[in-house]
């Protein structure tokens, strides 16, 4: 049964480039413009009229756009709920900007090890991390950790949450891989498992529909569980919706100025209804677009998402907002 019709969330990327190179995304390497401040004043009018609540400025690293600060600002004074996810290389410089902005602030982590993390990420900035926490929290911020989980570094949550997260009343967010275009990859069984009891531990996030939906060999294109062209707008640097999802990225259309009547245009309906269903949806299990799709169909899903999804926005205070949703 579908409960909400229209899109709840916005990734805005604000531009694709990146300052850190990781191995297990390929955004980076991607040329690109950085969003207009006049375009995004247009698109959040429609984003409103659209139904969205929580707009996610996104990258490459979001902290490269000098304005982010003012698009921030921007979508608060519209009533959005904000996200931002950051390597932490620019926070120190941009946190006295940023200080009440955000709602959901999330620092990327890799490994609780400076030298693993600077590896994985191609650039040294594990303790420019530590170092966004300890501002963050000074200011009254209370960021997350987000901690992506491959088959070969789930032994190291253990620590990550002692020596980094309980100590600074961090809340960890596991983040289990997803595979795309050969990059990423597949968890066994007994990790995901063990991510299951993790997700039950203090200051823990998972949404343990994300486990099911692994167990279940991903999405399946004959009964789609994947909803992210109807619960998602999807908007590039280039100032263009992109449909079904960035990932798949079939399509992308200019929004000059009117992206509510564009979304309701009947070419790009045509797209939408086909969320899920094409080919490359065969086994899907990015993230991103299924914590939206748990949330619009009251299914196994949505039950499995529920408690996780109470408990996080308990923890931060959101849950408010979310119940006008």
């Amino acid at each position: 049964m579908r409960l909400i019709s229209h899109p709840v969330l916005c990734n805005y990327y604000v531009t694709y480039r990146c300052n850190a190179s990781c191995g297990f995304c390929d955004i980076w390497e991607k040329p690109s413009p950085y969003i207009t401040v006049e375009n995004l004043r247009d698109n959040i009018r429609d984003l409103k009229r659209l139904g969205v609540k929580v707009i996610d400025f996104t990258g490459g690293e979001p902290l490269l756009h000098r304005q982010l600060d003012v698009l921030l600002r921007e979508a608060k004074e519209q009533g959005m709920i904000t996200t931002v996810t950051s390597n932490g290389l620019l926070y120190p410089k941009y946190a006295e900007r940023l200080k009440g902005l955000v709602d959901m602030l999330h620092f990327s982590l890799d490994s609780p090890d400076r030298d693993e993390h600077d590896k994985s990420r191609n650039v040294k900035c594990f303790d420019k991390v530590m170092e966004s926490i300890q501002i963050a929290r000074e200011m009254g911020e209370r960021p997350d950790i987000i901690f992506t989980i491959f088959e070969d570094n789930v032994d190291q949550i253990k620590r990550m949450w002692e020596e980094i997260c309980l100590p600074n009343d961090l809340i960890l967010i596991l983040n289990p891989v997803f595979e795309y275009n050969g990059v990423g990859g597949n968890l066994s069984e007994q990790t995901l498992k063990e991510l299951l009891w993790w997700g039950k531990q203090k200051n823990v996030y998972l949404n343990e529909a994300f486990i099911q939906l692994r167990l279940d060999g991903g999405n399946h294109v004959d009964d789609p569980i994947c909803k992210a062209a109807s619960t998602t707008i999807v908007i590039s640097p280039e100032n263009k919706l992109v449909l079904p999802c960035y990932h798949l990225g079939l399509k992308d259309f200019p929004i000059e100025g009117n992206l509510y009547d564009l979304y309701h245009s009947d070419e790009v309906q045509k797209l939408v209804a086909l969320e899920g269903k094409l080919p490359a949806c065969e086994g899907c299990a990015i993230n991103c677009y299924m914590q939206p799709s748990f949330a619009v169909e009251m299914n196994r899903y949505w039950w499995k998402a529920l408690p996780s999804t109470i408990k996080y926005n308990r923890i931060k205070g959101t849950w408010k907002q979310m119940l006008k949703m």
